[in-house]
C-alpha cells in the first residue's frame, strides 16, 4: 500500500502536468488557426515594409475595425480573428496610403504597398467612355476614365491634387466614384478649381496598376449640348455614346464612328489625344439609353436614398461599367488606317458597357478621405 501511495504521488502530478501541456497546445492551434496572418512588402524598394499600421476590419455590418497591429522588421503581421465565419478586409497604411485586401479567418496574406510622392512619371491613360442621355429637361452624363500608372520604380501618387477632370462649366455633378487596382469602388469628393469653371480635382491615391474614375453629373438640356475635351493626362482612345435617336456632330476630324452593330446605340472614338485641349462635339436631340447590364434591376433614387458609398441609378442614369483589360486589347490591336481608330476596341467597348458593371460596393472603406495620405513625400524620386 505503501508503495502504490508513493507511486501515485511522484507519477501523477507529472502526468497531469503533460496533459495539461498538451490541451495547451491544442488550444493555441485552435485560437491560430482563426489568425489571419501575412507580410507586407515595399514594391518601390524590394524590400520588407517595417513599422507599417495594420488595421482588421470586419465586414458582415458595415465596417467594424476588430484589430490593430504593426509590421515587424520583416514586414509580418498577424491578426486574431473573433468571428470566423465572417468577411474581413486588411487595410495597410503606408505614408499615408491605404492598401487592402480582403480576407477571411486562417489566411495567409501577401500585400504590396509603395511609397508615396505628389508627382510620379509614367501615368497616362488608357481610354475614356462618356455616355450620355436625355432625362426629361436634362442630359445625364456618366464620363469614365481609366488612368494608368506604370511608373519605375513602382510609386503611388498622392496628394491634394492626383486627378484632374474637366466638365462643362454647367455640370451640377451627381456622384463621383473611385476604384483602385483593387476593384472596390468608392464614393469620393471633388473639389472645384478657383477660377476656372468646369476644372474638378480630386484626392484619391493613383496606385501603380490601374486607376478608374466616373463623373456623373446633368446638364440643363432645351435639345443641345456642347462639350469641348480636355485631359491632365495624354489618353489612348476617348468613345462617346449616345442614344440611336440622339445625333452627334463635330468639327474635328479626330471622331470616327465605331460600327458596333447595335441599333440602341451610337460609339463616336477618338484617338491618341494629348495633354490639354481637345477635340470638342455637340450632341442633341432627346433619347435614353438602354440600361447596362444588371442596372435595369437598380431601384430609382426616389425609392431608397443611396447609402454613402452606393450609387442608385434611376432609369437611364449609368454607374460604372468596367474598364478591365481595356488596356490589353488597346496594346493588342493595330491602327486599321491613317485616323488610327482602333477596330478592335468596338467589342471590348460594348461588352464592358452591357456585361460588367463596375459599382460601388457596401461598406469597401471607412471613407475616402482615409485612402490618402495628407502630407505625401516632396518631390519627384523618377
Amino acid at each position: 500500500m505503501i508503495d502504490l501511495l508513493l507511486f501515485v504521488k511522484e507519477f501523477c502530478p507529472r502526468r497531469m502536468l503533460s496533459v495539461l501541456a498538451l490541451l495547451a497546445c491544442f488550444s493555441t492551434a485552435a485560437l491560430g488557426a482563426n489568425d489571419i496572418t501575412g507580410s507586407v512588402r515595399n514594391q518601390s524598394h524590394g524590400k520588407p515594409a517595417a513599422g507599417d499600421e495594420v488595421i482588421l476590419a470586419r465586414l458582415d455590418k458595415g465596417m467594424q475595425e476588430e484589430a490593430r497591429a504593426k509590421t515587424d522588421s520583416q514586414g509580418t503581421f498577424t491578426l486574431n480573428v473573433q468571428h470566423p465565419d465572417k468577411p474581413y478586409l486588411v487595410r495597410v497604411l503606408h505614408q499615408g496610403v491605404t492598401y487592402d485586401q480582403q480576407a477571411s479567418a486562417g489566411q495567409a496574406l501577401s500585400i504590396h504597398v509603395f511609397d508615396a510622392a505628389t508627382h510620379v512619371q509614367g501615368i497616362t491613360g488608357t481610354i475614356e467612355i462618356l455616355r450620355a442621355g436625355t432625362v426629361g429637361n436634362l442630359l445625364h452624363v456618366s464620363d469614365m476614365v481609366e488612368i494608368k500608372n506604370e511608373s519605375s520604380p513602382p510609386l503611388t501618387q498622392a496628394g491634394e491634387r492626383t486627378f484632374e477632370m474637366y466638365l462643362p462649366p454647367n455640370a451640377k455633378i451627381d456622384s463621383v466614384l473611385a476604384a483602385g487596382p483593387g476593384k472596390m469602388s468608392v464614393t469620393i469628393s471633388a473639389a472645384l478649381v478657383p477660377g476656372d469653371p468646369g476644372h474638378y480635382a480630386v484626392n484619391f491615391p493613383l496606385r501603380p496598376g490601374a486607376t478608374k474614375f466616373a463623373f456623373n453629373y446633368d446638364l440643363p438640356y432645351r435639345g443641345h449640348a456642347a462639350f469641348q475635351t480636355r485631359h491632365a493626362y495624354p489618353l489612348q482612345q476617348m468613345a462617346v455614346m449616345i442614344p440611336r435617336a440622339m445625333k452627334f456632330s463635330s468639327r474635328s476630324p479626330a471622331f470616327k464612328i465605331l460600327s458596333i452593330g447595335n441599333s440602341r446605340y451610337q460609339v463616336q472614338a477618338a484617338n491618341q489625344l494629348q495633354v490639354g485641349e481637345g477635340p470638342g462635339f455637340e450632341v442633341s436631340g432627346t433619347g435614353a439609353l438602354p440600361p447596362l447590364g444588371d442596372q435595369d434591376k437598380t431601384p430609382p433614387r426616389s425609392q431608397s436614398p443611396a447609402a454613402p458609398n452606393r450609387v442608385v441609378s434611376a432609369p437611364g442614369r449609368g454607374a460604372l461599367p468596367s474598364l478591365a483589360n481595356i488596356d490589353t486589347r488597346l496594346k493588342q490591336t493595330q491602327p486599321s488606317s491613317q485616323s488610327l481608330v482602333l477596330g478592335g476596341v468596338t467589342s471590348v467597348l460594348v461588352a464592358a458597357c452591357v456585361l460588367l458593371v463596375w459599382r460601388a460596393r457596401k461598406a469597401r472603406s471607412f471613407s475616402a478621405a482615409q485612402t490618402v495620405a495628407p502630407r505625401p513625400r516632396q518631390g519627384n524620386p523618377t
